[in-house]
């Protein structure tokens, strides 16, 4: 059966405005108005509530995102496998959202967060299997632009506006959620999946259908799946050795560089240099994957930067180690964003589960950020703040490590 592609000029804007428009809203309403509301329902308690709704959000989060995959892997549509369950997502989230914004209690509000969680999920498992879909050479490109370039501006691009709406933040729930629909739907329209019913009714003829082994065998042994494991331990370490920095630099400002009243002007300085060179990355890193023919090479060696960075601000303790910083862990994470999806495609054990392994992976954006801090806490409170760089570097290296390990892909 012949492969389905999907041209670059159709795919690359998609994957630009799909991911962009489920990430900002989401990272707006979760760093800014869920927190202003749940100050508004129960003060005294806020900090433990964020914490609650955090820990609960990563557990749907991970539930969700492995249904999600699955089922669009094996969905019969003509409008492709992924585009109803992005949609389908996206509107549930939307609602979930604007429920959100009459919530009154703590209950209530933990119900309508967790749904949209939930919802959030089926647009993001089976949007980052839209890379299977690019030309065999082109897929570097595709992945810059939904790492690079997508991801970069939802993360960043968003907070801005969405600081407008932080007095109207039950008003910001419903404009916000609204815009995750449209963008989605923006996103589906322009790549245009072909029709899945052909691709499922091979599929079929091959045997491929669920059944109770399968069920019990989610996961392949490590003799098939060794380079997808090594790739997903990369993400992991990798992962925390990035997040146990940014998920303290405030602290780090104050308590370690003692920046006083230049803190926030650093960690402005810090942001805007790595989201520039995060950009950057993902305008070049793609397509310099593509000509060369290299990705094994750029993906691992990338934490090395992140690696430099962070014993440079050790050692530093000033200015230029904030500019160091800021230059390494903008250059090596956008080179990572940029590419480490394509390089886990490249490593996928079942081609028939691409949008499940995908969404596996991309969970090691959620559970890092929710181990980094815990490992920071513990190796701060033991060793004080000076040991959090030595981690971020030791776990970065770790990182790059494993994913030189790979196999499969030669460099």
């Amino acid at each position: 059966m012949k492969k389905t592609v999907i041209p670059l000029k159709r795919l690359i804007p998609g994957l630009i405005i799909g991911p962009a428009s489920w990430l900002g809203p989401y990272i707006v309403m979760n760093s800014l108005f869920l927190p202003a509301l749940i100050q508004h329902l129960n003060a005294a308690n806020k900090v433990n509530l964020v914490a609650l709704f955090s820990t609960c959000g990563m557990i749907v989060a991970a539930i969700s995102n492995m249904i999600a995959g699955a089922l669009s892997d094996r969905t019969k549509s003509r409008f492709g496998k992924r585009a109803p369950w992005i949609l389908g997502g996206a509107t549930v989230f939307m609602l979930s959202m604007i429920l959100a914004s009459f919530a009154t209690n703590i209950p209530y509000l933990l119900i309508a967060w967790m749904i949209g969680q939930s919802a959030l999920n089926f647009i993001v498992a089976p949007m980052v299997a839209w890379l299977d879909l690019a030309p065999k050479d082109g897929r570097g490109t595709a992945s810059s632009a939904y790492g690079g370039l997508g991801m970069a501006l939802g993360n960043n691009g968003f907070t801005v506006i969405g600081a407008l709406f932080l007095s109207q933040y039950r008003l910001g729930f419903i404009l916000f959620g609204i815009f995750t629909l449209i963008g989605t739907l923006i996103a589906v329209l322009i790549v245009h999946e072909p029709s899945s019913t052909e691709d499922v009714k091979h599929q079929e003829k091959k045997g491929s259908t669920f059944s109770f082994k399968e069920i019990t065998q989610i996961f392949p042994k490590w003799a098939i799946g060794r380079d997808y494991y090594l790739a997903l331990i990369g993400k992991l370490f990798q992962g925390v050795g990035n997040f146990a920095i940014t998920g303290y630099i405030l602290y780090i400002m104050t308590d370690f560089l003692h920046r006083g009243s230049n803190t926030q002007s650093s960690i402005q300085l810090i942001n805007t240099i790595m989201l520039i060179f995060g950009i950057l990355m993902g305008f070049v890193a793609g397509p310099i994957s593509d000509k060369f023919k290299i990705l094994k090479f750029p993906v691992a060696f990338s934490t090395i930067f992140l690696a430099l960075g962070a014993i440079t601000l050790f050692l530093l303790r000033n200015n230029v180690g904030i500019i160091v910083y800021a230059f390494s862990a903008g250059i090596g994470m956008g080179v990572w964003n940029s590419l480490d999806n394509l390089l886990n495609l490249e490593v996928i054990p079942d081609p028939n589960r691409v949008a499940f392994f995908l969404g596996v992976y991309n969970l090691g954006n959620t559970v890092t950020q929710a181990i980094a801090p815990v490992i920071a806490a513990l190796v701060i409170s033991w060793f004080g703040f000076s040991a959090i760089f030595i981690v971020s570097f030791i776990f970065s290296l770790v990182g790059g490590i494993s994913m030189l390990c790979i196999k499969s892909v030669k460099r």
